[in-house]
């Protein structure tokens, strides 16, 4: 068979993104408060500005021409489109605007009424495109039509005057010109020389070329152009309109809100994602427990028919069955990061009930001396039973040696309780020769002992057990751990002599309680007594749950249906 080679997920890029992108939809109040930022923008953009009028009129720019008809002539000889455009934007063509809307009664300064006009030119074309905004249709058109006739008329008068002051200067020359042949017309008349009439001549020559430049100057065509597109009075204003703008504020407020969730993600101490919680923690994530209601008054999930909760703690026990660090001493501590531990006593007592149901002597040691609860919170399924006899020779009757507890699975079996008592010296009592002859049970053929201790960072009993039990599983909410927390966590136990085995997640009490208003009361299904055999032990009605929620992390692991296992090999 060939192998498969599969990119680490470090360097598959798709799945960061998709990761990257489910972290950032955590935040979907900053995500929400952007888009709402957004609309209101948009809607007091559209709402909330005055409506403005837009007029176009078009003028095609020409030369002054003699003959337009004849054949090679050409209206865009010496024009500079570019000059002229700005021409048309002087303060020239906005005085004499001013002047002719000022007859039809609208005052207004040509600094002003230039403000509203915008001239561009088509690409490759002589045309001048006028388009001016005004506050009313009606003002708009007429400030458009008054600002392309004023630049014609400023055009016509300029090309006039070009052409008066060639004609004056061809006159200055004319004028000694004919006065110097009027002079030598009368010498000749009295019998000049050859040389005085060929003078004459030439001169008569240049007065008639510059007769005949008079002459075409004053013929030629001073047109300066046509508008050849007369503003009217737009229907309509100008400018985006609600439905435009709202959607533009609501993708701008979106991209707001991807930004304000970025910033929040990046200053975030929490762990973001099951690859982050791995890397920081140095260790598998052996489990992600579901939403479930509970039932009232029961701790374990197994025993239950149809509970996800219970299949997820089944997975999680039978990876660590076949996990090679616990199957070598078959010893596990759970612990909580810091400040509630119920998460980690749910765990343990549902972990030590998955071991039974395979088979396994199970014992669950309650190390928890400060604050114990987990007899209580077992409620009727666990009962007393008589301690081990050198338990009753060599003990004085506190814990642990004090008192076990027979807690009984629907149709799962039983596993042994050594509850936790509120004693004086914490430490002490951890380190006694008892508790190690307790966890020493462990290597009996088929047994399996777990310890429940105290979150680690609030107190230091974890780290008292960790060179007798080496094994430890972390059980944290990933909203509420933080990356340091992993970290420092990982450097604890490793300095202790232990290793983490794996991480088991739990949703979180607070989201928990949420879930649980929202769930409907369950209903017993046909066939559903105790347990996942249909086996009617008296276990507690089934309960609904809610679907865990699915990342596609290969670090995942998913509900097992029950089994059975032989013990581990020693």
């Amino acid at each position: 068979m060939t192998p498969q080679h599969r990119a680490p997920d470090d360097q598959d890029e798709p799945a960061l993104l998709r990761d990257q992108f489910r972290q950032l939809l955590r935040y979907r109040s900053l995500l929400a408060s952007g888009v709402v930022i957004g609309l209101l923008g948009g809607g007091y953009l559209a709402l909330g500005g005055e409506d403005t009028y837009s007029a176009t009129g078009e003028v095609l720019v020409r030369s002054a021409i003699s003959d337009p008809f004849a054949a090679g002539s050409s209206a865009d000889k010496g024009i500079n489109i570019g000059s002229e455009r700005q021409t048309a934007v002087s303060d020239t063509v906005g005085t004499l605007a001013a002047g002719t809307l000022l007859k039809a009664g609208d005052d207004v300064t040509a600094h002003k009424l230039l403000e509203g006009l915008q001239v561009t030119n088509p690409p490759n074309t002589l045309i001048l495109r006028f388009s001016y905004t005004g506050a009313t249709p009606e003002q708009a058109r007429a400030r458009a039509e008054a600002l392309a006739g004023a630049y014609l008329t400023h055009r016509k008068s300029r090309t006039e005057e070009s052409i008066q002051n060639m004609s004056d200067g061809y006159r200055a020359q004319l004028g000694p010109l004919e006065d110097k042949r009027d002079l030598l017309e009368e010498q000749i008349g009295a019998g000049a020389a050859d040389d005085v009439s060929s003078a004459r001549a030439n001169i008569i020559v240049s007065i008639s070329e510059l007769s005949r430049k008079i002459s075409e100057l004053k013929a030629l065509d001073t047109t300066p152009g046509y508008l050849n597109k007369k503003p009217v009075a737009p229907t309509e204003p100008t400018g985006a309109g609600l439905l435009l703008l709202l959607g533009l504020g609501g993708v701008v407020g979106l991209a707001l809100g991807l930004l304000l969730s970025w910033v929040r993600l990046v200053f975030d101490p929490a762990v973001r994602s099951p690859r982050e919680l791995v890397r920081s923690l140095g260790a598998p994530l052996l489990g992600t427990l579901p939403r479930e209601r509970a039932a009232a008054g029961s701790l374990l999930a197994i025993g239950r028919g149809g509970s996800r909760l219970a299949e997820e703690y089944r997975a999680v026990a039978f990876r660590l069955a076949y996990d090679p660090s616990f199957a070598e001493s078959r010893r596990l501590l759970v612990t909580a990061p810091r400040d509630d531990s119920t998460a980690a006593a749910a765990a343990s007592a549902n972990l030590a009930a998955a071991f039974a149901e395979m088979g396994r002597d199970v014992l669950l040691v309650e190390a928890d001396l400060r604050t114990p609860g987990l007899a209580r919170d077992l409620g009727s399924a666990a009962h007393e039973v008589r301690p081990p006899r050198w338990a009753a020779e060599e003990g004085d009757g506190s814990w642990p040696t004090g008192g076990r507890s027979n807690v009984d699975v629907p149709g799962s079996g039983a596993f042994a309780l050594i509850p936790g008592r509120i004693v004086d010296n914490v430490p002490r009592a951890l380190t006694s020769p008892p508790v190690g002859r307790i966890v020493a049970e462990a290597d009996g053929p088929g047994n399996v002992v777990i310890v429940l201790a105290p979150p680690v960072l609030s107190y230091a009993d974890a780290v008292a057990l960790v060179d007798r039990v080496a094994g430890v599983m972390i059980v944290c909410d990933p909203r509420e751990v933080h990356r340091s927390d992993l970290e420092r966590i990982r450097e604890i136990i490793s300095a202790s002599g232990g290793s983490v085995l794996g991480a088991l997640l739990h949703p979180g009490r607070g989201r928990l309680r949420r879930a649980e208003r929202g769930t409907k009361p369950p209903r017993r299904r046909p066939g559903d007594g105790g347990d996942g055999d249909g086996d009617g032990g008296g276990g507690a009605p089934a309960a609904e749950a809610d679907a865990p929620e699915l990342t596609g992390d290969p670090t995942e692991t998913l509900g097992l249906r029950s089994f059975t296992l032989p013990a581990a090999r020693r």
